[in-house]
């Protein structure tokens, strides 16, 4: 190398510079490939986001649509045994309507009704009122249609099998007898 030139010789440029030429010239298209390939990244990042809370809301709102079944469930599972004890229940209350000498048969035959309905009663059974009350199709199925001036217009005169809910909803309705202005 020459002391007096500082520059190089040609024959001593390094061979990596003509290298870099070409990188520095393909710089700007890689910079802009990269960008575009950031891009794509954070909106696919931005999509398995939103798919990612979308999977935790449906699987939030599968969960206590099962815990709301499961209540529902455990809350009404006995509906379907006690509507199948209201015909022994039924068949008590006729029981108790029949006359008999022997008062010790008919002291018994109250307190097994009596403890029968109050277990029904602490399980959800409650009886529908219907004496005097205005007919109700919803609670009420209308036997008999009697035509009276004696009592107001769809006023339930009688009742001939008593109605049940079953914690708020309706069991079996009451068969009973309603009047009609003539």
């Amino acid at each position: 190398m020459d002391t007096q030139n500082p520059e190089p010789a040609s024959s001593e440029v390094s061979p990596g510079a003509s290298d870099s030429a070409e990188l520095a010239e393909g710089l700007p298209a890689r910079l802009a490939r990269l960008a575009a390939e950031r891009d794509q990244l954070i909106a696919e990042k931005a999509d398995l986001l939103e798919r990612l809370l979308r999977t935790l809301a449906e699987f939030d709102n599968a969960r206590r649509r099962a815990e709301r079944e499961r209540a529902d469930f455990l809350q009404y599972a006995a509906m379907e045994m006690v509507k199948e004890i209201l015909p022994i229940l039924d068949d008590f209350e006729r029981a108790l309507n029949v006359e008999t000498a022997d008062r010790k048969y008919a002291k018994g035959i109250e307190l097994i009704y009596g403890r029968l309905f109050e277990t029904l009663k602490k399980m959800g059974l409650e009886a529908i009122e219907t004496e005097g009350r205005e007919f109700d199709p919803n609670l009420h199925q209308a036997v008999e249609r009697v035509e009276t001036d004696e009592a107001e217009d769809q006023a339930v005169l009688g009742e001939f099998q008593r109605g049940y809910n079953f914690k708020g909803r309706l069991l079996r309705p009451a068969m009973v007898k309603v009047a009609v202005r003539p």
